[in-house]
């Protein structure tokens, strides 16, 4: 049985010590959830040395929201897998549909990241979606295929089996418009489909995350499709209650 997975992207938001205090409330009320479900929070950088402090003995895992390309250097304001993977951290998102949008990420660049992640032990929560102008012109498909075949495709088994993968409808986030559940496991089941023409029936075990403007209104519907196996989670995220309920969103 696949993993079910919950994870909080915290985006450019709180202070640290409100970081903090957010997490602590979700630590608080993690309880009340099945210890079937897995949670994830990804704090800002500044945040990540207290939020990992925070979370020891709360089975909560930490991700940071992106790494640099490259291991080490002259490179102003970039983070690295090595230092990341140094306080503790677990997981890493990459290819978020903003770092792609804002900041001219492409593929060759995630290429890099991908390879400086699995260096230093991090598992990569890796992002494909398309816009809304690929969705109305039926290129969608297209779209996250690409995304998919020029970056997940040059990992090994080894590296696949650690894989995260997050479907986010970039017309979904941030709009307060979300995939239909039928729109959401369409293009997850044509995922899983695509990974398994490399990765044949290791594709089956993949963890596929929805990730366009899940709430806690909508995830029951989203995570009673077969092939959503979680939700990458936004701004609900920054509200503990809203995190959690979302955490207790799965079919019994």
């Amino acid at each position: 049985m696949r993993k079910k997975i919950v994870a909080g992207n915290w985006k450019m938001n709180t202070t640290p010590a409100e970081g903090v205090e957010l997490f602590k409330g979700v630590a608080a009320l993690k309880g009340e959830v099945c210890p079937c479900v897995n949670f994830i929070v990804a704090p800002p950088f500044t945040h990540l040395s207290q939020i990992v402090e925070a979370a020891k003995g709360t089975s909560i895992a930490v991700a940071a929201q992106n790494c640099a390309a490259e291991a080490k250097g002259a490179y102003t304001g970039e983070v690295s897998a090595k230092m990341i993977a140094s306080l503790g951290v677990e997981y890493v998102i990459l290819g978020h549909s903003e770092r792609r949008e804002y900041y001219g990420e492409t593929s060759a660049t995630l290429n890099k990241k991908m390879e400086q992640a699995y260096a230093n032990g991090l598992a990569p929560i890796y992002c494909v979606g398309e816009k809304l102008e690929d969705r109305e012109a039926g290129k969608h498909f297209d779209i996250v295929r690409a995304q998919i075949e020029e970056v997940v495709f040059n990992l090994t088994a080894e590296q696949f089996a650690k894989l995260v993968v997050a479907y986010e409808p970039v017309w979904a986030i941030g709009t307060g418009k979300t995939a239909t559940s039928d729109q959401a496991q369409e293009m997850h089941a044509f995922i899983r489909k695509v990974l398994a023409e490399k990765f044949g029936a290791a594709a089956a075990e993949t963890v596929i995350l929805y990730g366009g403007s899940a709430k806690p209104g909508n995830a029951p519907e989203l995570f009673a499709k077969e092939d959503v196996d979680g939700g990458l989670i936004g701004g609900a995220a920054l509200v503990a209650a809203d995190f959690i309920a979302i955490g207790k969103s799965f079919p019994k």
